[in-house]
């Protein structure tokens, strides 16, 4: 499915697996239970503090391998700053 999601960006990691990795924070969720971040890939990119619209599909249960799991992660996201 296709979401679109805002938010600020807490972490940023250039050119992993063909991609750059976004984390996003728009203040829902909860710290204690690791349910405030979203993970995007992208080949676009941003910077930690920018705020920024992504597009992409939402994924979930997507398991990488070597311990890299995610519940839900968006991928091929298109980033828009604004």
């Amino acid at each position: 499915k296709t979401v679109t999601v805002s938010g600020k960006v807490v972490k940023y990691n250039a050119g992993i697996m063909g991609a750059n990795w976004i984390h996003i924070q728009d203040g829902s969720g909860s710290a204690a239970d690791g349910t405030n971040d979203l993970t995007v890939t992208t080949a676009g990119s941003a910077a930690v503090g920018d705020i920024v619209t992504v597009t992409g599909a939402l994924t979930l249960d997507k398991d990488f391998g070597s311990g890299y799991r995610y519940s839900a992660i968006v991928l091929d996201a298109e980033v828009v700053k604004n």
